[in-house]
């Protein structure tokens, strides 16, 4: 059977037949998944029924989040980036984004690093302390980033990606290590063929590609072809990102791909039953109707009351402001309330300003795609002077060291 939710507040809903199913056009003859179609996600030791990963994201992908994805779903859940040098100096923050919290297996961290030191450091703690699996961060194109170098610059210089990946392998024992990078720096310098090959190399267990280029940001279409054209280079499992906004994108992408699962990024914000309709079409189900605006504040509610259990009132409060807009995406007169939302003091005042709204009203279907990303603008790459005359260099970049550094660089990394 499938599970729709375990939260206390939204109400479980049957499952819809074709006839009724809510999606876009492109998505309405796309059919559950067959019996035996799609084989288990497996990643080093692990194996997920499930082939679904929650994309790993700076100010987001917090234990709040991440809880309530599982409990609506199942699949790889990955923490936000961690840095290496912020947790081995035992910054608070840092520390409390990496911690282990019960019930949560298997437990996934994506660490962001340039050191090759700082890594195998960081990883034989996370082996210590019983971390599942761990992913390095290679996509990131923030300026503050890849102007020295970071991110991802990385996978232009395939030694150094190699390098990196090496350290981190050597100290994991039999805990997987997997890269996510982007497809290249822009249109002309594409990295993703020799630096999936240089990650395989190095012992990487798989490897999640967004098809899109740094310089594209979160604009145009994810080239899904690019996918299917690493997927055929390696043996290693290949794991799909962009454009995932409906369950029947991730079906869509696996057929048209072949790549063994996919990561789920910027759809899911403020949708985090979208997990339980993965779970459903992968049963070769179809999934029950996303819940009306009543439904999703009890969600809203709940997952203000995870984030003050773990960052407290004020710091809580602070963080769903932004939520709070993902949440109400698309429905009508949800922009007469923002700016008030957007300047939440307390969650006592969040449900008196969304009822107003009508909790009647269905899921609105425009919101199933609607734009969840930073804007839809394109940059041109920040890079260090000359950084692809030698992209045999291995050399690491310089990353933060002093704790007034990885402060900044957190602060930058939760801006990409």
């Amino acid at each position: 059977m499938v599970r729709t939710t375990r939260l206390k507040g939204p109400t479980a809903t049957k499952p819809m037949g074709p006839s009724e199913r809510i999606c876009t056009p492109q998505n309405s003859g796309v059919p559950p998944a067959q019996a035996g179609e799609f084989q288990p996600l497996r990643i080093g030791s692990l194996s997920l029924e499930t082939p679904v990963v929650l994309a790993p994201m700076a100010g987001v992908t917090n234990y709040p989040f991440r809880s309530l994805c599982r409990d609506y779903g199942a699949g790889l859940f990955v923490s936000e980036m961690i840095t290496a040098r912020g947790f081995l100096l035992g910054n608070k923050l840092t520390t409390k984004l990496a911690a282990v919290h019960p019930g949560e297996h298997p437990r996934s961290i994506q660490i962001y690093g340039s050191d090759p030191k700082d890594l195998g450091q960081m990883v034989a703690r996370l082996v210590d302390e019983g971390i599942d699996h761990i992913d390095i961060n290679f996509g990131c194109p923030v300026p503050k980033v890849t102007r020295q170098g970071g991110g991802s610059a990385i996978p232009a210089k395939p030694r150094l990606l190699a390098r990196l990946v090496r350290a981190m392998v050597a100290h994991a024992q039999d805990v997987p290590v997997t890269v996510k990078m982007r497809i290249g720096i822009d249109a002309q310098t594409l990295t993703h063929m020799e630096a999936g090959r240089a990650a395989q190399e190095e012992g990487a267990a798989a490897v999640g590609l967004h098809a899109r280029t740094a310089a594209q940001l979160y604009s145009g279409d994810a080239d899904w072809e690019a996918i299917g054209q690493l997927k055929s280079a390696l043996q290693v499992p290949v794991l799909g990102n962009g454009d995932i906004f409906e369950c029947w994108d991730a079906l869509r992408m696996m057929r048209e791909t072949h790549c063994d699962g996919v990561i789920v990024g910027r759809g899911c914000l403020g949708r985090p039953w979208l997990f339980g309709e993965f779970v459903a079409v992968f049963s070769g189900q179809e999934p029950a109707p996303p819940p009306n605006l009543g439904g999703v504040l009890e969600v809203m509610e709940e997952h203000g009351r995870r984030l003050t259990e773990l960052f407290g009132e004020e710091l809580g409060v602070r963080q769903m402001r932004k939520w709070t807009s993902w949440y109400l995406r698309g429905f009508r007169g949800a922009a007469g309330v923002r700016a008030q939302l957007s300047r939440l003091g307390t969650f006592d005042e969040m449900r008196p300003l969304i009822s107003t709204l009508g909790l009647e009203q269905a899921f609105p279907r425009q919101a199933l795609r609607a734009s969840r990303a930073k804007g839809g603008r394109t940059q041109r790459v920040k890079l260090p002077e000359g950084y692809l005359d030698d992209r045999d260099d291995d050399t690491p970049p310089k990353g933060p060291h002093t704790a007034d550094e990885i402060r900044a660089w957190e602060k930058a990394l939760g801006a990409g």
